[in-house]
């Protein structure tokens, strides 16, 4: 008899369990709500990125008097934008549904919920059914942390999911949250042509991220008008007849005409029925796991962001795969756990940033030896090309067996680029591997090989 696995949630996670468990044997039925392919993918890092994508394309044609071209009309037609991201939303849900159907997994549209460590009972439009499982797997995302201190209203006070698709884009606008969302929101903002402020309530934009990375980048705001709040924590904000005014904690306060939160997100672990199945949640809602995705239940795993972990679409998706083959008994022969101090990670402002392995900050506080590598795109015939050399390449490594241990990528392509590097983090390369490996002229790669010299 087939493993009958019952997933609640169809994104990255999900899906990706579920095409996975079903190629592998699996009897595999799978619950969405919403959308498949997931909310907080499709509603949030689609169109998001889509959006900068357009305002990246902005900033590069007004700069392109350096490249010997005349400068174009930079209007943005909102209409053509707003289906442009309907369009690769629909593609892409397509795409992911037509997979699932195609490995004979069944998808119920509706809410799930358990009602014993073995049932779980599918609320839909035509009633509510019963479906017993042998092993399960929650993945049911997460949506934008609202503070008591503010209410959205969706037309002048924002969460991150209000902003697209675009209805208008503001003349000025306040963004709360420093974090990886937030500075992709100022440089989306900034590149439609809004007056930018970000409340920043740390020293640095981007806490926990390198110094020297979270630098370049406020550097590139204060050269596109960005005002930055340092040390300010936003406590209140007051809807006025033709905007918002954001008060902080240090007394200063901030008009605009629309504001927007970026202050992380919750996992969406309330109605589930958890209780019922005997999971259990931490005093923040998330589903503690082992290195398998177990919960505390030996047959109900929990993946995605409601896991607690790097809330990323990537390491989501890697998730789903390692509880398909850990359900299917995989983890008898080539099963691997997830490490994820080894997911690369990126931040699709301008310039570009992004990250994989040790970061030179940690390594430093604790007291590890490590040999640190910087090179600038500037030495790059590519980036010269390019009419675009701002940021570096930085590799760091074991200065006794020279194992490539992290690095940290600044500038145009840097998500593309970090995949050498998170390659040779997973499978413990050493920089003389990077190093003799014969790359491509002129490209910005170059630069890899050279840090790694």
């Amino acid at each position: 008899m087939s493993t009958r696995f019952v997933i609640l949630g169809g994104g990255p996670a999900g899906n990706v369990a579920a095409t996975t468990a079903a190629r592998l044997g699996a009897d595999v039925t799978m619950i969405e709500r919403d959308v498949v392919g997931g909310a907080a993918h499709l509603w949030d890092c689609i169109p998001s990125k889509s959006m900068i994508a357009t305002g990246r394309a902005i900033s590069r044609t007004r700069a392109i008097g350096g490249m010997g071209l005349a400068n174009v009309d930079t209007a943005v037609d909102v209409d053509t934008l707003t289906r442009r991201i309907a369009a690769i939303e629909d593609t892409m849900s397509g795409n992911t549904t037509g997979l699932l159907r195609s490995q004979g997994v069944r998808m119920i549209r509706g809410t799930g919920r358990f009602t014993s460590p073995n049932t779980v009972a599918v609320d839909t439009v035509d009633g509510t059914e019963t479906i017993e499982f042998d092993a399960a797997l929650v993945s049911t995302g997460s949506r934008p942390r609202i503070p008591d201190w503010c209410e959205p209203d969706g037309d002048r006070i924002l969460t991150t999911r209000d902003c697209y698709p675009p209805k208008i884009f503001p003349e000025s606008v306040t963004v709360v949250g420093s974090g990886v969302t937030g500075v992709e929101f100022v440089h989306m903002f900034s590149s439609f042509g809004a007056k930018v402020t970000l409340v920043v309530s740390r020293q640095q934009v981007l806490p926990g991220k390198d110094p020297e990375v979270a630098a370049v980048l406020e550097e590139e705001f204060m050269r596109r008008g960005v005002k930055l709040l340092m040390g300010a924590r936003a406590e209140s904000m007051e809807r006025t007849d033709d905007g918002v005014v954001v008060h902080c904690d240090d007394g200063r306060s901030v008009r605009s005409t629309h504001a927007v939160l970026a202050i992380g997100s919750i996992p969406n672990t309330e109605e589930v029925g958890l209780d019922a199945a005997g999971v259990e949640v931490d005093q923040w809602g998330y589903v503690g796991i082992n290195n398998h995705c177990v919960t505390n239940v030996s047959h109900i795993y929990a993946a995605g962001d409601i896991s607690g972990k790097l809330p990323l679409s990537s390491v989501a998706s890697m998730q789903g795969r390692k509880v398909a083959e850990h359900v299917m008994g995989g983890h008898t022969r080539s099963h691997r756990h997830l490490d994820y101090d080894k997911a690369a990670s990126a931040i699709f402002t301008e310039p570009e940033i992004a990250d994989v392995g040790l970061a030179e900050a940690e390594a430093f506080s604790s007291g590890r030896k490590i040999r640190v590598t910087k090179v600038p795109f500037s030495s790059t015939a590519k980036a010269m090309i390019n009419n675009d050399t701002t940021g570096f390449v930085k590799i760091i490594s074991d200065p006794a067996t020279g194992e490539v241990l992290g690095g940290s990528i600044v500038g145009r392509q840097a998500a593309e680029l970090i995949s050498v590097i998170a390659v040779a983090v997973t499978a413990g390369l050493t920089v003389t591997d990077l190093a003799e490996s014969i790359l491509v002229h002129p490209a910005l790669s170059e630069a890899l090989s050279e840090a790694a010299e």
